[in-house]
């Protein structure tokens, strides 16, 4: 991987990761429309440190509230204080992308990626986030979050594995169908996917130095510059997207991604983009 691909991809990657997009999507077809070869899962997982460092920054003052909260409510005290509940539900939430992620995680690096399987997957989950946000009542906040319902974000967050799906979109999508409003569903996902991405990314690093990535070499530098861009352009989309959704739905979204699909399935089919 080169310097100037590096300074794209991370763009890609700062722009995408929390837009109910697909990061993971972009960073593949961005890099077959350029002629690049693949940049692999392990390369987006790591870049995606950069962006879940960008949460850590912007949240900082919630995530450390819930974090000393949840740590005394081991010592059995705050119990039923609601940070102490929300890392429980953290916890919980992320169980299902952990899970999951170990058991395809062959699957995730090899089939998954064709670009035939993305296309499809942009225009599916883009029409059931568009019905979600339609039907939804908006009316729930994150003070109302269950058990169960963390299970469902979880379960939703878990989808983002196939590229297309979008990480953000697919927690989103649930929130907005069990009823929470659109800024509580985004803020939840966000929170909810730090534990999951900071530990796939530093797991996809340690094979990486460890030379257990079966073919996927790392360019270390231009992997760490990628990382350092996807954190500063994550921050901003952060901020923008949390003002955006106090007025604007995702229909301009739903949209982009029907576009993007199709546009990819053309590209596919007349054979200007490999699919593999």
């Amino acid at each position: 991987m080169g310097w100037i691909e590096a300074v794209v991809l991370g763009l890609v990657q700062g722009l995408t990761e929390f837009l109910p997009i697909s990061s993971s999507a972009h960073l593949r077809v961005v890099g077959e429309a350029f002629g690049w070869d693949d940049p692999g899962a392990a390369f987006t997982a790591i870049t995606q440190i950069g962006t879940e460092a960008a949460v850590l920054l912007y949240f900082r003052k919630d995530i450390a509230r819930i974090v000393v909260a949840w740590c005394q409510s081991l010592a059995g005290r705050r119990k039923g204080d609601p940070d102490a509940r929300m890392g429980w539900l953290i916890i919980v939430g992320s169980l299902p992308i952990v899970v999951l992620g170990l058991l395809f995680q062959d699957s995730i690096e090899t089939t998954l990626r064709d670009l035939r399987i993305v296309a499809v997957a942009l225009i599916v989950f883009s029409l059931i986030l568009f019905w979600a946000d339609r039907i939804g009542t908006k009316q729930r906040e994150l003070k109302d979050l269950t058990v169960g319902h963390g299970i469902a974000f979880g379960f939703a967050q878990a989808m983002a594995l196939v590229p297309g799906v979008s990480r953000s979109g697919g927690t989103i999508t649930a929130g907005l169908f069990l009823g929470y409003s659109r800024a509580a569903a985004a803020r939840y996902s966000f929170l909810l996917a730090v534990p999951a991405v900071l530990g796939s990314g530093f797991f996809q690093a340690y094979e990486a130095l460890t030379g257990d990535t079966e073919g996927q070499a790392i360019s270390w530098g231009p992997t760490v510059l990628a990382t350092v861009i996807a954190f500063g352009v994550g921050l901003t989309v952060i901020a923008w997207l949390l003002r955006y959704l106090d007025r604007g739905s995702f229909t301009p979204f739903v949209v982009y991604r029907i576009v993007l699909g199709v546009l990819v399935l053309a590209l596919v089919g007349t054979g200007v983009l490999d699919p593999t």
